[in-house]
């Protein structure tokens, strides 16, 4: 019989993303106005913002920088424990880069990179989200109610990175945190151009892409979820009404066959590419 490596669980899910941006303003609007995300927290040159489906403080964070592009990517343990497992894995990789004291709403975090230099972590300590009482949902299986304006974005759902080598970062990921492959796309000459992993039970957390131009550590897209088909056509509308660019029609994705819809912020060098799509 052959050996099967037994998986490893210590991940619970994708917790939050910091993104880059040189006009701060228009970031905040795009995504507090139009995605309709709302803000929890100020610090320094950043902005917190959260979908109104996110059960932690935040999922997102706006930093002001010279040009867009990714900060880092947090990952959330299951338990203290998990989190120590994990850190011994990273810094016998020799990828591990050590301990931060943490951020808003998370506590100590271990910083870390992929074999293709974009800048992660993973913590543990996390401050749950608490809706003040004008945003407290009528249901208490949700942190707060549903927005009454814009696209009404649920939720973070995945990354998608952009690699030299999304062989060597799927290797990476499944023996160092225990993700899981659930798709990929594979050329006839055997050449692995693209890769979908989990840590949960979606379809898929995190991706790397085939970086054509040779470059390292790149952005492709984020991705947050909303509920249904009608939800996406929607975002689309509204998009077109704000002078949103829609760089990707609403339509149906191969991968897990979401339906989904591609948008760019601002017409820049590496622009921030939100996703709304729904499975």
């Amino acid at each position: 019989m052959n050996d099967v490596q037994e998986p490893i669980f210590d991940v619970a899910h994708l917790g939050h993303v910091e993104l880059l941006t040189p006009k701060p303003e228009e970031s905040l609007w795009f995504f507090r106005d139009v995605l309709s995300m709302q803000e929890t927290a100020r610090e320094g040159q950043s902005v917190y913002l959260r979908g109104w489906g996110d059960y932690e403080r935040y999922s997102l964070k706006l930093t002001e920088a010279k040009q867009a592009g990714l900060g880092h990517t947090a990952f959330r343990a299951m338990s203290p424990q998990a989190l120590e497992r994990r850190v011994k894995a990273l810094e016998a990789s020799g990828q591990g880069r050590g301990w931060i004291d943490g951020d808003v709403g998370h506590g100590r975090a271990y910083q870390f990179t992929d074999p293709d230099g974009h800048l992660l972590e993973l913590y543990y300590d996390s401050e749950k989200y608490r809706a003040p009482e004008a945003l407290r949902p009528a249901l208490k299986n949700q942190p707060q109610r549903t927005p009454d304006h814009g696209v009404g974005v649920r939720r973070l759902d995945h990354i998608n990175f952009l690699g030299r080598s999304p062989v060597e970062n799927r290797t990476f990921m499944q023996e160092r945190l225990g993700a899981r492959l659930t798709e990929h796309i594979v050329f006839d000459d055997g050449t692995e151009m693209g890769v979908w992993l989990t840590f949960t039970n979606k379809a898929y957390d995190v991706v790397y892409t085939r970086d054509e131009t040779g470059s390292t550590g790149r952005l492709h897209h984020i991705a947050y979820w909303v509920d249904n088909r009608e939800d996406v056509l929607r975002a689309a509308d509204i998009y077109l009404e704000n002078g949103v660019w829609i760089e990707f029609a609403p339509g149906k994705h191969a991968i897990a066959q979401g339906f989904s819809s591609h948008s760019r912020q601002f017409m820049l060098p590496n622009s921030l590419c939100p996703q709304t799509m729904s499975r």
